[in-house]
This record gives C-alpha cells, structure tokens and sequence, in this order.
C-alpha cells in the first residue's frame, strides 16, 4: 500500500502526486491516481469510466393511453419517467409505479436510440416500484449494492431523463438515510442533493463505481415551479430487490403484517416516557390477535430494533416489517419502563380478517370490544365505520347476535366471522336497542 499525503502540482499530464517523501514514482502514481479516478490520459478528475458502464441501462419510459376519439394515430402518451435494466438477459426494467399509473401500454427508448415495447409485470403502489420487461437484444444491466451498506457522505449520481431532454447525469452525494413521512406506506428513504427533476422519477441512483443503490422517486420543492432545491428521495436497494422478486414471482406483492400502529418517537413523547432518546417507534396500539401482541408488545412500548436492524422512527418499522413474508420470524429489541426488553414475533398473513380475536379485546366491523358479565362491552366504536353510522357508542353491551347470547370474546368472534349482515341487540343503560350491521 503506498500512503500518499496528497498535494497536487503541474506536471506533463497537469497533475503530481507529492508525498511527504518526495515525488511518487511514475508507476506508483499512476495505480494511486486510477484508485482516486483520475483519466491519467487527459489529466483530469473523472467518474466517467466507472459510470458509463451503466449508463446504456437507463432507459426513457413513456406510459400510453387511450386513442384520440378523432385520430387513428394509436395510444396517445399520457405520462414518462426513467426507468434502469436490472436484467439484461430477461428484460427486466424497473421504474416508479407513478410513472406507468393508469397506462394501458409502454414504450422504453434506450440510450443506442433504439425504442421498444414494454409489458407491465406488476407494480407496487405500497413502495411507489413497477417492473416492466421488454424483449430485445444487445440490452446493459446496472449491477446492484446493499443499501444497508451506504453512509451520508457518500458520492451519488441521479441519471435520467428530466424535462424531456436526452439522458442526463447530476452528482451529488447521500444527505441522509431512513428517511420517511412523504406519504407513501412503506418508507425508508435515501436522501440525497443530487438534482432529481421532473422526468427523472424511476431512474437510478448510483454510487461512484456506477452502482444501482435507489430508485429516485420524489423531490421536496419549496419552489414556485416545483424544481429541484436540493432535497430528492430514492427507494433503496433494500427494498426494491423485495418488490422486485415478489412481482416476479406473484405478478404482485404478497407482504406479512404484525398489528402494530407505530409513531416516530419525538422529544416530548420521550420526555412524558422519561427517555433520553429520540431514536425509536413507540407503539400507540396493538391489534387483538395479532403477531405483535403474542409477542407481548404493548402501548407505549419503544421499538428500538427489528432483527438487530436500527429503528430510527415510526417508518422504518413499517419498511422493514412491510419487506417480509408471512412466516418471517422477526427478532424486537423494545424499552419499556426505560427498560431494555426482547421478544420474538412471527409476521401474519395480510389477508383480512373479519374478527381479530386477541387475549383481553376483539375487534369486527369497526368496533372493539372487550368482555363483560353480561356479555361484551363495546369499548370503541371506529369513526366513519357502518358500526358508527347505525349508532352503536362505547359503553354498549352486546347480548345477542343473530339470537345466539354472547358471554365471551370467542363467542363475539364466532358470531361476527361471516360476511353477511348480523342483527345486534345490545344493553344501553336501561333499555335494549337493536341493530343490523353489515361488513
């Protein structure tokens, strides 16, 4: 290894290297600049030999609609965007999911000049990704690197195709990770200044070796045109190769869920929980029967890691459970009291239930209940939920459904778990009242 105090001064090819020795050899100086990517040819500073591998797999994407009612021309383009090849040899694009929305074809040009039709494989609205597959030849892949792997500081490169023009490059460098609160379900951002503009959603962000690490997605604008002002997101690699392989698979996402409601731990949550931190998800709720409460979380939990895996707020545990299968065994390090506590919880398929039956509460149909001596006492009643608009408040207690007597939850759940309307008699202070209820 040769250690080099750098200083640069003139030389024939309009740099030296100078260590506090001396002049490096020729040969020594020239293995340090390629390491530091200096064009030795040209003498100059340049990421062009490690980017321009990439760069014929970022592709231009054109989402088409319906026809003119007044022109044989064919689908009329309703939107675009970027996209980058991560499968050469099956044709496999990925791109924004707000790109191709409400397209019923799609094109892609690539960098050669070359155009060709595109089919939607599936997309996920959750993540804000899309695949496409095309059929060609002579297509580039970009190659990929773990987005758990990147550090604010690192140099980062936004290639697409803003504003209409041909394919541009903007560098920048990573301004910040796990980002969230921009709207989208499952979040957990890379930030970066690298100028990402209209037109560039769905291309890639590389690192400075011209590797995929995100897909840039959106732009914080404070801006009367709505331009870049040096704030713009990508979803990382972390996530994207998730969506990706279960859209190959499923033709769609097919994601775990635990029953959590989670928020971003702020400092005057933190204060009214006596922590010193504001790193963390603090749990507001726990589903009746859910993953999460037979792993033993409860409100006002602190959930600090999910398989050893730092939870910086609210939107990271929804990232990283929102990346898991049903069956996943999740390991939970969580404060509670101030105290360090672990558990484990297996993610439950997401399909929905009709009752979700827990060890003190249930919850159907918009309300939550929990048992009673005379059967069971509606405790919550979900605003905007059929349940709130026939009238049914807390404090009611159900005594029959469909003239079966209710004593215990099990009861409540068995009675519930049907898609069809239930009639409901319930105890309100001295007088019965009767309801039918529907999904």
């Amino acid at each position: 290894m040769i250690r080099v105090r750098a200083a640069f001064t003139a030389s024939a090819l309009g740099l030296a290297f100078v260590s506090g020795w001396g002049v490096l050899p020729h040969t020594a100086m020239s293995q340090t600049a390629q390491r530091l990517g200096v064009d030795s040819a040209r003498g100059v500073y340049s990421f062009a030999p490690n980017l321009e591998r990439s760069l014929p797999a970022v592709v231009k994407v054109m989402a088409l609609g319906g026809t003119s009612p007044s022109s044989d021309d064919g689908p009329k383009p309703i939107q675009g965007g970027s996209g980058v090849i991560i499968d050469a040899a099956n044709g496999i694009i990925v791109t924004n999911h707000h790109v191709i929305d409400g397209g019923r074809n799609f094109t892609i040009d690539l960098l050669d000049g070359r155009f060709l039709d595109a089919e939607l494989v599936g997309a996920d609205e959750a993540t804000d990704l899309a695949v496409l597959r095309v059929r060609g030849t002579g297509l580039t892949q970009v190659a990929q690197v773990d987005s758990d792997e990147l550090r604010t500081g690192d140099l980062a490169f936004a290639v697409g195709y803003p504003f209409g023009l041909d394919q541009t490059l903007t560098m920048g460098v990573i301004s910040g990770l796990n980002r969230t609160g921009r709207g989208d379900t499952i979040e957990d951002y890379i930030q970066t200044d690298a100028a990402v503009n209209s037109g560039n959603s769905g291309g890639p962000l590389l690192d400075s070796r011209g590797r995929l690490i995100g897909i840039n997605t959106s732009i914080l604008s404070g801006g009367m045109g709505g331009g870049n002002d040096g704030i713009a997101f990508a979803v990382p690699t972390r996530i994207l190769r998730f969506v990706v392989d279960q859209i190959l698979a499923n033709g769609e996402v097919k994601r775990g869920e635990v029953g959590l409601v989670v928020g971003s731990l702020t400092a005057p949550r933190a204060r009214e929980l006596g922590l010193g931190i504001v790193r963390g998800a603090v749990v507001h709720d726990v589903y009746p029967g859910s993953a999460a409460e037979k792993a033993g979380l409860k409100r006002h939990d602190v959930i600090t890691s999910l398989q050893d895996r730092p939870m910086m707020n609210g939107g990271s545990v929804q990232a990283s459970v929102g990346i898991t299968t049903p069956g996943t065994v999740l390991s939970v390090t969580y404060l509670r009291d101030g105290k360090e506590g672990r558990t484990i919880m297996t993610v439950d398929d997401d399909k929905a239930a009709i009752a979700h039956l827990g060890q003190s509460e249930a919850i159907a149909r918009g309300l939550t209940v929990r048992e009673v001596a005379d059967g069971v006492q509606v405790q919550v009643v979900e605003a905007g939920t059929l349940a709130a608009s026939v009238g049914i408040k807390a404090g009611d207690v159900v005594t029959f459904i469909d003239k079966a007597p209710l004593r215990t939850l099990s009861d409540f759940a068995r009675a519930v778990d049907s898609p069809n309307k239930i009639h409901l008699i319930v105890q309100r202070d001295a007088e019965q009242v009767e309801f039918d209820l529907a999904r």
